[in-house]
């Protein structure tokens, strides 16, 4: 078992808290916070209520979402160009966790796309960053939910960005066709990189309306 009763979580979510590993400093451990399957089970719909509260748990689900066709039987090891790596499931002191691989640039955790965006605007270093990760997503058709700026992180690699997806794996489709259609994956995926740029813009401008 991993302890992190000495551990603080350098960056927490809605749903989780993310730690980097005391036995491994180039691992993320995800812990899901206290209660909120139950304050998420709430909060859907109703047939959405008879669900396990396993079926909530992002932990579990984005277990299940790394093991999809595209990265489990992938084109080629290009997959992980733009992905961090997933470690397993493991036990910590404050309950079960996912681990994944701890993006850094030297010794500083990767800023998130979102931070960047804030700070320095759409810049032509990362239009083109943001152009080979659409490449990416349409060679491999990796299924993601939302494509959100702050679930991407940016790794520097002998001076250029590249964009690493750090979470929201999985398929958001209500019947889950793009998991077993290459052509429903493809449409899938070109309306998630639509998403991604209403959202991009949606935070350019200040956030007004609804980003969709």
């Amino acid at each position: 078992m991993i302890d992190l009763s000495n551990t603080k979580p350098f960056a927490s979510g809605g749903n989780r808290d993310c730690y980097i590993s005391p036995i491994n400093s180039k691992a993320c451990i995800k812990v899901t916070k206290k209660e909120v399957l139950k304050k998420i089970k709430k909060g859907k719909v109703w047939y959405k209520k008879f669900r396990s509260n396993e079926s909530f748990d992002d932990n579990l689900r984005e277990q299940l979402a790394y093991k999809q066709k595209a990265i489990t039987s992938p084109v080629d090891n290009s997959i992980w160009d733009h992905l961090a790596k997933w470690n397993g499931m493991v036990d910590t002191s404050l309950g079960p966790a996912s681990e994944t691989e701890l993006i850094k640039n030297d010794d500083e955790i990767a800023e998130t796309l979102e931070n960047y965006l804030f700070r320095e605007g759409l810049t032509d270093e990362i239009k083109l960053a943001i152009e080979s990760f659409e490449i990416w997503l349409r060679k491999h058709r990796v299924l993601t939910k939302n494509i959100i700026p702050h679930n991407i992180v940016l790794k520097k690699i002998d001076g250029v960005i590249t964009l690493k997806i750090i979470d929201g794996l999985g398929c958001s489709s209500f019947i889950p066709l793009p998991k077993y259609s290459k052509y429903f994956a493809k449409r899938y995926v070109e309306r998630r990189i639509s998403l991604m740029w209403s959202r991009i813009n949606w935070d350019l401008s200040g956030r007004k309306g609804d980003w969709k």
